[in-house]
């Protein structure tokens, strides 16, 4: 083959070089680089919230648990030894838990209505409330409760604590009706005095076009 033939052919051999040379950008990635998978972090987070749940079922049966076979039976004695056997004291303290820790939690919960209480501060006020009533919830307990605290409970309301249980039924339901009463009527009036307020703002804007228009008056006849 002559010298013109060669030279006339093309040389692949620097470009197969350069092709060879020229790394490669479209499949291949540096091994040094870590990749996170978004699914599988999803995962675990899901996966430790369900765990915090369980845990915080399991305390929350536990503490149940623990409270149904201790409080009934605690706080019957703490009102039969308020009541002392007498059925006048058995009523008397009756209707005041009944009445006073059913009417103020409730009062208490009609703050949630408020529009400037965020929702946190919404789950505080009825966390209070809850709390505010526990001496009803306690006997609640007693009455309704299938424990054997419960029942040791009811056994001293019987002996040492007669009537109170039926006037803390009837100083709850007294309570429950004056508060409603009392939200209800605290809510129109506050209507009434909104309306008020809106009737005096119109009225001053009224007060006040007519005074300008008897001042534009009075100009043109100037």
């Amino acid at each position: 083959m002559s010298e013109d033939d060669r030279h006339g052919k093309p040389d692949h051999t620097h470009g197969d070089e350069e092709e060879h040379g020229r790394p490669d950008h479209d499949h291949g990635q540096p091994t040094g680089e870590r990749r996170y998978d978004r699914q599988g972090i999803q995962a675990g987070t899901w996966v430790n919230r369900a765990v915090l749940v369980l845990v915080l079922v399991a305390l929350a049966y536990v503490a149940y648990a623990v409270s149904a076979a201790f409080f009934p039976r605690w706080w019957a004695q703490r009102v039969a030894d308020q009541v002392n056997g007498r059925l006048s004291a058995g009523t008397l303290w009756g209707l005041f838990y009944g009445f006073v820790f059913t009417f103020v939690p409730l009062l208490v919960l009609a703050q949630m209505r408020r529009r400037f209480l965020n929702w946190t501060w919404r789950f505080i006020v009825l966390a209070v409330a809850v709390l505010l009533a526990v001496p009803n919830w306690l006997t609640l307990s007693v009455v309704a409760g299938n424990s054997k605290a419960a029942h040791a409970g009811e056994r001293i309301f019987d002996v040492d604590a007669p009537g109170f249980r039926v006037a803390t039924g009837f100083g709850a339901a007294a309570g429950a009706v004056v508060a409603l009463l009392f939200v209800a009527l605290s809510m129109r009036l506050a209507r009434r005095r909104h309306q008020v307020k809106d009737l005096k703002g119109q009225l001053s804007e009224r007060e006040q076009a007519e005074r300008e228009r008897e001042r534009a008056e009075r100009d043109r006849e100037e």
